[in-house]
């Protein structure tokens, strides 16, 4: 299944506290729920304005239709080609 990156712009979003972070999720969690096993989140990072999440879909059709129930910002969805680490040198 294809993986994703997805930039959500969110002012702020480098200081906010654990219960609007926990928050967040479980409004995430409960779209996905109602999606369907069709998309996963596998995790995010939160940094500076924004927040990057990492998802496995059919589309990214169905990552703006996540976005769109939960109330999220989806300012950029790119489809991962690769990934590189340490390892690759080898």
């Amino acid at each position: 299944m294809p993986k994703y990156i997805i930039e959500r712009e969110i002012p702020g979003a480098g200081n906010l506290k654990a219960d609007k972070l926990k928050a967040i999720a479980q409004k995430s969690r409960e779209v996905l729920c109602q999606l369907g096993t069709d998309i996963q989140w596998i995790h995010s990072y939160v940094a500076g304005n924004k927040i990057y999440c990492i998802y496995l879909a059919p589309s990214e059709e169905l990552i703006r239709e996540h976005a769109k129930r939960g109330g999220f910002p989806a300012n950029s969805i790119t489809e991962i080609s690769n990934i590189i680490e340490p390892a690759t040198a080898e």
